[in-house]
């Protein structure tokens, strides 16, 4: 059986659409997965293992109709028999229609007379469940399982041969990050705040390393560089931030990829939300702490909230 995903969305989305391909090959060992993602999610393809082809096209783009046109010819030449699609634009159901795949699935809603089998969205749980959901259009009805990625033996290396350069030894560390994807101003913690919780941390436990993840879209962390007691890491990839994240005993993050990640690897976490609803990509568990902004800003969640959370344990 020949299956496309089209998965719109960045490296987070494809992470959360994991449990779902891993299913999918688990009841179907034989199958050959392929997904049409957007450049800018590529990379997370490099962390899993259920997916034989990945397919590039810039959903959020301007497209025009030769676009789309070249898009049916690509997926019609491939000749798959099953199309699984996470969009709800109607005429993403005419576009799988017009491919001829015999078998097309895809969220009740615009577009359902260009499926074969559709199914209700249940857009207030956890998104990866969510996604999961859509299984039921090949009969498959099992329960959501946990989000797992697939670690090259080269990223778990690069891991280990930063934290000696970062002089971390046998010790775990505390891993600080502000989002690892482009987030609004509002949206990021003040430094002010971080330094803040850097600094009760260096009280309490001095000789817990403090690991700041240096992110090229956001500036924030770096502004910590000063502070000789925390340390910078800049993983050039995703599967080098996923074993950073695994070697740590706690990730404190607003967001973005690292939160999926976390939950990939088990890693302890306490998540920062502003108007995202934390259990759309949280899954329920005692590992994973949520602490939401009343006011919808990140920024106003006082350093005070964290630090009790955190030594509450």
């Amino acid at each position: 059986m020949r299956v496309v995903a089209l998965v719109p969305g960045g490296i987070g989305d494809q992470i959360l659409f994991f449990p779902t391909l891993d299913d999918l090959k688990q009841n179907y060992p034989n199958a050959q997965i392929d997904v049409v993602v957007e450049p800018r999610a590529k990379e997370a393809y490099r962390i899993c293992k259920a997916v034989t082809n990945v397919l590039l096209f810039d959903y959020q783009d301007r497209n025009s109709a030769a676009d789309w046109v070249n898009l049916v010819g690509i997926l019609r030449d491939r000749e798959y028999d099953v199309a699984i699609s996470l969009g709800q634009r109607w005429f993403v159901g005419l576009l799988l229609w017009l491919t001829g795949i015999p078998t097309r699935i895809g969220y009740k809603g615009a577009g359902n007379m260009f499926l074969t089998n559709s199914v209700p969205i249940k857009s207030q749980q956890y998104a990866a469940a969510m996604y999961h959901d859509l299984l039921q259009g090949l009969g498959i009805r099992s329960s959501c399982p946990e989000i797992n990625v697939n670690l090259p033996s080269s990223d778990l290396h690069w891991a280990e041969e930063e934290k000696k350069r970062l002089g971390i030894q046998s010790s775990g560390y505390v891993l600080l990050c502000d989002g690892y994807e482009q987030l609004m101003p509002d949206q990021c913690y003040p430094v002010d705040s971080w330094q803040k919780i850097i600094q009760d941390f260096q009280q309490k436990q001095p000789e817990l390393p403090l690991v700041a993840l240096q992110n090229p879209d956001n500036g924030q962390l770096a502004q910590l560089q000063s502070n000789a007691d925390v340390k910078l890491t800049s993983p050039p990839d995703v599967g080098k931030l996923a074993a950073m994240i695994a070697g740590a005993d706690l990730l404190l993050s607003t967001g973005g990829v690292s939160l999926q990640l976390a939950v990939a690897v088990q890693t302890y976490t306490i998540a920062l939300f502003g108007l995202t609803e934390p259990a759309k990509v949280l899954p329920k568990s005692d590992r994973y702490i949520a602490i939401k902004s009343p006011s919808g800003r990140i920024a106003d969640i006082p350093p005070q909230t964290v630090l009790e959370r955190i030594w509450r344990g």
